[in-house]
């Protein structure tokens, strides 16, 4: 039999992540979220809970995709309403992106709980939590991947065990950290040589056979040329991340000016308001005249 699974946080991620696991056979004792889940619940065909508590008592194993370190100490808190109450015998899959230190206190209180957790970080976009094609790095104990394992699978095409909890954390802050720094230099690329009056579709074609090639540039590239940025992944989420890297820099010691730098970037974007559009719209700072 597998384990009835909840899910709290049915944004974007959550959801494509619910769907994905409704039909691969798993079955989901419910959806919670701080807004209306109602749709998605009804979609497929489980119920909406109104309290963290009551997602515990409902699941066997709670998967959680929350915003940032706030809301995932509080979705946790050692007291009051909190998905730690009743958690004996639990399995919580974290995937939110949270720093390390995070991951680390909340499998310290799921532990203290009788609950296991594992970090489910994630380094891909909507598109493939929908498909089941996630790139999945893990953070815990192993009983608690191995544990978790089966669920995953469906969820992804590469899943990787990296060591104990707040190190796959540590990995991917990384891996956004340096896709950041990618995004804005290919609109710096890219917005130059269009005021420089080349052609940026050759100029693209160009980049993608030579040193200048990115993933980035694949995924990225033609629509910061067509200013199609709808949001796979927001630039608020890039500033968040680059934080995150940024401050275990500090932590180690060393000085990430490029870090910084991309970070100043979308830190721009989302004060200007421009935070829910994706990264790629970094480009509307770069490329003269779009301001």
């Amino acid at each position: 039999m597998k384990e009835r699974i909840a899910i709290v946080g049915a944004g974007r991620m959550g959801a494509n992540m619910a769907r994905r696991l409704h039909e691969t056979g798993h079955p989901i004792a419910g959806i919670y979220d701080v807004r209306a889940a109602e749709e998605l619940a009804q979609e497929i065909g489980a119920p909406v809970i109104h309290s963290l508590s009551e997602v515990t008592a409902a699941a066997e194993i709670i998967l959680t995709v929350v915003t940032d370190d706030a809301a995932m100490s509080e979705i946790f808190a050692e007291g009051g309403e909190s998905l730690l109450a009743g958690a004996e015998g639990r399995l919580f899959i974290n995937c939110a992106t949270v720093s390390p230190a995070v991951h680390l206190e909340v499998e310290k209180r799921a532990r203290a709980a009788g609950a296991m957790a594992l970090e489910a970080c994630m380094a891909s976009s909507i598109t493939q939590a929908r498909e089941g094609s996630l790139y999945l790095m893990c953070g815990g104990t192993r009983e608690a991947f191995e544990r978790a394992e089966p669920v995953l699978r469906d969820l992804s095409a590469t899943l990787r065990y990296v060591g104990g909890a707040g190190e796959a954390a540590k990995v991917k802050a990384l891996v956004n950290m340096v896709m950041n720094i990618n995004t804005a230099g290919l609109a710096e690329g890219l917005g130059l040589g269009e005021a420089l009056g080349l052609d940026v579709g050759m100029l693209r074609e160009i980049f993608a056979q030579t040193g200048a090639a990115s993933r980035v540039l694949e995924t990225d590239g033609e629509d910061m040329q067509n200013r199609e940025h709808s949001c796979f992944f927001s630039a608020a989420h890039a500033a968040k991340d680059s934080g995150i890297a940024l401050e275990l820099a500090r932590e180690a010691g060393l000085e990430l000016p490029l870090a910084g730098a991309a970070k100043g970037q979308f830190d721009r974007m989302t004060e200007s308001g421009r935070g829910d559009l994706d990264k790629s719209g970094v480009a509307e700072l770069t490329f003269r005249g779009r301001g």
